[in-house]
């Protein structure tokens, strides 16, 4: 869709990096993507992302008081996102998040590093898991 940007960054303030962007087979993104990847960004197959979605698996450090921002190190973490997974409308992926298979992030989520089981449905501000699927009863659980 329109407004894609995908930025493998290769050198930032004189720190060689060596991106790796995967991006699974059927995958689809909505307009106004923004990926950036410094190390590793996994995207698993048939994952849909809606529109207006950030996804890196690199920040900013911002320890250095008095410091701009931009001159600070980067915090480069690996972020994957597992097979058919849906991200919602808005959603923001930080670096080292670890989508399981089958995951729902809900319209402007802000998922934070962590690993977030197959199955599971976040939303929120940070993001949180709401629900998961049992396949001992084959529904939803809420949590």
């Amino acid at each position: 869709m329109p407004h894609a940007r995908i930025e493998a960054i290769t050198n930032y303030n004189g720190v060689s990096y060596k991106p790796c962007v995967e991006i699974g087979e059927r995958t689809s993104f909505g307009q106004n993507l923004h990926m950036i990847c410094c190390k590793e960004l996994i995207i698993g197959k048939d994952v849909t992302f809606s529109a207006n979605i950030y996804i890196a698996d690199v920040a900013h450090e911002y320890k250095n008081i008095g410091e701009n921002i931009l001159m600070q190190p980067l915090i480069v973490k690996p972020t994957h996102i597992g097979d058919n997974c849906f991200i919602g409308y808005g959603a923001v992926i930080h670096p080292g998040v670890k989508l399981g298979k089958q995951c729902i992030v809900g319209s402007n989520a802000v998922v934070l590093a962590g690993e977030y089981s197959d199955y599971s449905v976040l939303a929120g501000v940070p993001a949180k898991i709401i629900k998961r699927y049992d396949a001992n009863i084959n529904d939803w659980i809420k949590l």
